[in-house]
């Protein structure tokens, strides 16, 4: 539970252009979508992805580390990684295990199955988009758990784009759709009070300094 008495001594803090531009944003934010990661070898396309999700609408972020060190490229990120939670697995195993649980339906985005083109795509249900290495594509365990299959319609001679191209027109192309839904795609009251007081949070230079003189202020043995 957002205690609302410290939210809104840091939100004190901020301008009410900044206060105002949050609560824009989050109006915006989903979770009805989710993209995964796996094993994404090149640094700057996973922070492409990134700021795609963020440009786009997407809160969440899964990258799987079971082969590659990641880290977030600052300069491509543009900001991102402060507005969007990336939620970090070891193994393909896990994060396939988490976003289940969490009522995903897996769908493996591939241009080598053809299942479904990206405007037949049913929006409906919850989804986590996984997106394959630049090399190799999606492992063949998530080809084996995926519940649907999505690609982008092409007609080059170019078998594939570059993930992180990919990721943006699928994320772009399914967000916009969904907002014209009558679905309940946006967050809850309680999730947009913690985005605020996180977000509140990053905005702050100085944080463990207000934080710190607040609870002195406030709960006084």
């Amino acid at each position: 539970m957002v205690d609302l008495d410290y939210l809104n001594y840091l939100e004190g803090f901020l301008t009410e252009n900044r206060k105002e531009r949050f609560l824009k944003v989050l109006e915006t934010r989903t979770n009805h979508f989710t993209v995964a990661m796996e094993d994404v070898f090149q640094l700057h396309n996973t922070s492409a992805v990134m700021r795609s999700c963020e440009v786009f609408g997407i809160q969440q972020l899964n990258v799987v580390e079971e082969k590659f060190g990641k880290r977030i490229d600052k300069e491509i990120a543009m900001g991102a990684q402060k507005w969007v939670d990336v939620n970090r697995f070891e193994s393909i195993s896990d994060c396939l295990d988490a976003v289940k649980a969490k009522g995903y339906r897996i769908i493996a985005t591939t241009p080598h199955q053809n299942d479904c083109l990206l405007a037949d795509f049913d929006i409906t249900e919850p989804a986590a988009l996984f997106f394959g290495t630049e090399r190799d594509g999606l492992s063949q365990e998530v080809i084996d758990r995926a519940d649907g299959f999505l690609k982008i319609p092409m007609v080059g001679f170019t078998e594939s784009l570059n993930i992180s191209v990919s990721a943006a027109i699928i994320i772009q192309d399914l967000t916009e759709r969904l907002r014209k839904t009558d679905l309940d795609w946006q967050l809850t009251e309680r999730e947009i009070l913690e985005k605020r007081l996180e977000w509140a949070r990053n905005s702050i230079k100085d944080i463990k300094r207000i934080e710190a003189r607040y609870y002195s202020e406030n709960f006084k043995l």
